[in-house]
C-alpha cells in the first residue's frame, strides 16, 4: 500500500474538487426514481394547472414550483410507506421493500434538500420584488401598506421568505403525520374535529406549498387568498381517499384490500364507526390486530356499512364539502378546470 499519497492531503483538501458523479447521483436516487417513474393520479399537478388559470404564474417559475412539489411529494411517500409498513404503492411493491429501509430513508431526506435547492431559482425574483417595494416606499416617504391592504403575494414575499413558507408547511405536514401515527400506535381514536385538523396539516401541506409559491409569483389576482379553498379541497380529497380505501376495487388493485385496517389507521369512516357506537369495541380490537387476511376486514367493513352506517355518513359529508367547494370556486370567479377535477373526484363518477 502506498501511504505516501497522504503526505500532501491537506493541500488537496484546501482546493476541493467534487468527486460526485452522475453515476453516484443516479445510484443514491434509485428509490426516488423508482416511485417517480410510476406516477399516480397526478391530482396535485392538475390542481396547480387549475389554480394557474387564476394566478398566471410565468412558465419558468411555474416549472420550478411543479418540480419542488413533485420532489417533496414523492419523498414524503417514500417515508410514509415505511411508517405504514405498506406493501404496494400505485400497484407496485413499495420502494423500501426493494431498496431497504436505510437507503430509502436517506434518499427521501436527500430529495427534501434537492427541493430546497430547486427553490433557490425562485429567490432572485423574490428579492427584486422586495427591493423594488422597499425603494418605492423610501422614495415616496409613505408608510408601508398595512397587513390587510397588502397583496397576498407581496405578504408572502415581504414577510415570510419563500424558504420559510415551505418550511412552515413541511412542519405542518410532519405534525399531521405525527398525530396520525400517534393515534394509531397508542390506539387512541380522535374525534372527527381532531381528525379534520390533522388532515388539514398532513394532506393540505404540499398543496398549500404549491399554491402559496404560485401566489408569491402570480401576475394576476394577487389580492385574493385562495388558501381556504385549498384547505377545503385537501380535506375533501383525504376523506374521499379514506372512503375509497375501504370501498373501491380499484384501490384494492393499487394498494391492497382495505389497507387502512392492516395499518391500524383511524380513517374517517373508522372514526365515525367507533364514535357512533363507543360501547362496541369490535373496530378497536380489529385495528389492534392489524389484520393482513380478508376475514376480519370483511367483517369490519360490513359492520361499518350495516351497523353504524359510516359509509353513508362519509358520503353525506363528502357531498357537503363538495357543495361548499363549488360555491367558493364560483365566488372566486369560476374555474372550469377545478370544476372538472371535482367532477372526476365525485365518488361513483
Amino acid at each position: 500500500m502506498d501511504v505516501a499519497k497522504y503526505d500532501n492531503i491537506l493541500s488537496a483538501l484546501s482546493h476541493p474538487i467534487s468527486n460526485w458523479s452522475p453515476e453516484r447521483e443516479s445510484a443514491v436516487l434509485e428509490p426516488f426514481t423508482y416511485i417517480a417513474s410510476n406516477p399516480g393520479k397526478e391530482v396535485r399537478g392538475k390542481l396547480i394547472e387549475a389554480f394557474n388559470r387564476w394566478l398566471n404564474v410565468p412558465k419558468d417559475k411555474l416549472d420550478v414550483i411543479v418540480r419542488v412539489v413533485g420532489l417533496l411529494h414523492n419523498a414524503s411517500l417514500l417515508v410514509d410507506d415505511i411508517e405504514d409498513d405498506s406493501q404496494l404503492r400505485r400497484g407496485i411493491p413499495v420502494a423500501h421493500k426493494i431498496y431497504g429501509i436505510p437507503q430509502t430513508i436517506n434518499t427521501a431526506n436527500y430529495v427534501y434538500f434537492l427541493a430546497y435547492q430547486e427553490l433557490a431559482s425562485l429567490r432572485p425574483d423574490v428579492r427584486s420584488r422586495s427591493r423594488s417595494s422597499s425603494l418605492s416606499s423610501d422614495s415616496d416617504h409613505t408608510p408601508s401598506p398595512t397587513y390587510g391592504q397588502t397583496d397576498f403575494s407581496e405578504r408572502l414575499v415581504l414577510e415570510h421568505n419563500l424558504d420559510l413558507v415551505v418550511n412552515a408547511e413541511l412542519l405542518a405536514l410532519h405534525r399531521g403525520q405525527g398525530l396520525d401515527i400517534l393515534w394509531r400506535d397508542c390506539l387512541c381514536c380522535p374525534t372527527e374535529e381532531e381528525y379534520v385538523d390533522m388532515v388539514k396539516d398532513k394532506t393540505g401541506g404540499l398543496l398549500r406549498i404549491a399554491i402559496k409559491l404560485m401566489m408569491a409569483c402570480a401576475t394576476t389576482n394577487t389580492k385574493v387568498d385562495y388558501i381556504p379553498l385549498v384547505d377545503l379541497i385537501g380535506i375533501y380529497f383525504q376523506i374521499r381517499d379514506d372512503y375509497m380505501n375501504l370501498q373501491s376495487n380499484q384501490y384494492t388493485e393499487h394498494k391492497g384490500f382495505a389497507e387502512d385496517l392492516s395499518e391500524g389507521k383511524f380513517s374517517f369512516p373508522i372514526v365515525h364507526g367507533i364514535r357512533e357506537n363507543p360501547e362496541n369495541r369490535q373496530i378497536m380490537n380489529v385495528l389492534q390486530k392489524r389484520p393482513k387476511t380478508p376475514t376480519l376486514k370483511h367483517h369490519t367493513i360490513s359492520y361499518l356499512r350495516d351497523t353504524t352506517h359510516s359509509f353513508d355518513y362519509t358520503l353525506a359529508v363528502l357531498r357537503t364539502l363538495e357543495r361548499q367547494a363549488r360555491a367558493e370556486i364560483s365566488r372566486l370567479g369560476g374555474n372550469a378546470l377545478l370544476e372538472a377535477i371535482l367532477d372526476k373526484l365525485m365518488v361513483g363518477a
